[in-house]
């Protein structure tokens, strides 16, 4: 049987996400944990999702001063309202809580903050942007994505990817919904896989660098 055309995209999110549920009921902690993620994921990515791989980027900068700006959505309102997380609409049932899934040794550990950084920054923007605007936002659009450029509009794929992006993020879906659009308008107007992945790895490693440096680790769930 021939193997479908979605799965070098859909793949990879999908051990991604089993690789989290695992941690729910084989928990390992420090260096151990984060290498079995950063194995599992990457195996992913080496066996499975490499002929979907396209890392050119068209506009360096662009794609820099965007993830820059996504980091900055992601940290503006806690800074301004230091309460605001703790609300209902981000601490409850459906969304779940703002927690680290870093215990407290682990922070103190280098190689285990190089682990997490190295993940965030390098496998999660691969992963994540293969499945999101890679694969789902053509897929919606039509059943063979195939025959859907990257980066064409419409509005229910946009809007349909930027919630279910935002749903993925947990007590930060507002700051997820703001990231989930811009990332989609920068498809749009890149219409290029490199440059959603370092626009993604650059707000993610600014997030990294600013959970370490002030010891806000309720960002790394």
């Amino acid at each position: 049987m021939a193997r479908s055309p979605a799965v070098p995209y859909v793949a990879p999110y999908a051990v991604f996400l089993a690789v989290l549920a695992l941690g729910t009921v084989w928990p390992l902690t420090g260096v151990a944990d984060q290498l079995t993620r950063i194995a599992m994921v990457s195996a992913a990515l080496w066996l499975v999702a490499r002929p979907a791989l396209d890392f050119r980027v068209r506009d360096w900068a662009g794609s820099l001063l965007i993830g820059a700006l996504i980091c900055g959505l992601w940290i503006a309102p806690d800074l301004v309202f230091p309460q605001y997380r703790h609300s209902w609409w981000f601490d409850n049932p459906v969304t779940g809580s703002v927690r680290s899934s870093l215990v407290e040794a682990e922070r103190h550990d280098p190689l285990v903050l190089f682990l997490r950084t190295f993940r965030a920054t390098i496998l999660v923007p691969i992963v994540e942007e293969l499945f999101w605007r890679g694969w789902l936002l053509r897929r919606i659009i039509a059943p063979d994505f195939r025959k859907v450029a990257l980066g064409s509009y419409s509005a229910g794929s946009f809007w349909a990817v930027a919630f279910l992006f935002a749903a993925q993020h947990g007590p930060y879906w507002d700051v997820g919904l703001a990231a989930g659009i811009v990332f989609n308008l920068w498809m749009i107007r890149t219409k290029s896989l490199g440059d959603l992945i370092l626009a993604h790895a650059a707000a993610n490693l600014c997030l990294s660098a600013y959970v370490i440096a002030t010891g806000k680790w309720e960002y790394w769930l």
